[in-house]
This record gives C-alpha cells, structure tokens and sequence, in this order.
C-alpha cells in the first residue's frame, strides 16, 4: 500500500498543504500517523478523494465520448490569418491547442477566459515517474 505525507499529496493534487490539513481536519479524506508521527494519507484513499472531487461534468456535452475534461484559464492566444494557438493553464498543466482561427473568434477565446480542454486520443503515453514526487509515495508495510 502507498501512502503520502501531507505535503506529496498537496502537491499531487496542486493544492497548499493548508488545504490539504483543512480536508483531513474537516473529516473530508482520512490520514493517518506514520512511525513518526507525520500524517499520512493512503494512496487509495486520496485517489478516490480526488475523483469524488472530479465529479461529472464540467459543463461539457454529456453526449461526448470524451473523458479527459480540464478546465482553466486561458493565458495566451495567438492568431494569424487562417490558424490560431490557444494556451490554457489547467491548476499545473499547461495544454496547447492548435485551431482555426474562426473556432478561436467563434468560441470567444481570449486571455482571461475559462475554457475546458477536452482531450481524445487513441495512444495515452503513461509513464511512471522515478525521482518525482509520486514516487516518494512511501510502501507501507
């Protein structure tokens, strides 16, 4: 079982770790003391916390087949006669979307707004990282 400290957690979840400690206070997500006496929380645990925290929709068409939904807020659009590159900051991520420019003036896009990437793809690479902070997540024995 993997388990992580308060702080791995928050920034998995790319929240404060003031955020984190007011969930676990609040009786939102479990944790627990290691040996050490640091609070803990079990990968399960916080994996099921985050997709309760996910909910349905954002908003999007409940008729897609697309899964992978992630709001944010636009930072850049740059535009030339026929195409247009759209930057959207999601919490840590940031996504780029090539479009026409016509979809860009049509959807109402500029820096500032709120927009969801909505991302389908046939080949999802998923790596699993080695010095990163999922990978300090603690095997408890």
């Amino acid at each position: 079982m993997t388990v992580f400290r308060m702080g791995e957690a928050a920034e998995l979840l790319g929240v404060s770790v003031d955020t984190m400690r007011r969930w676990v206070d609040a009786g939102r997500l479990a944790a627990s003391r290691d040996e050490h006496g640091h609070r803990v929380i079990d990968g399960v645990d916080l994996a099921t916390f985050v997709r309760a925290q996910a909910g349905g929709s954002d908003g999007g068409s409940e008729a897609s087949s697309a899964r992978n939904r992630l709001r944010g807020i636009v930072t850049a659009v740059v535009k030339d006669a026929v195409m247009a590159q759209v930057d959207i900051q999601a919490g840590p991520f940031r996504l780029v979307s090539l479009m026409s420019r016509e979809a860009v003036d049509h959807l109402g896009l500029e820096v500032g707004s709120v927009a969801v990437a909505v991302i389908k793809s046939t080949t999802v690479v998923v790596e699993k990282p080695i010095t990163t902070v999922g990978s300090r997540g603690r095997a408890n024995a």
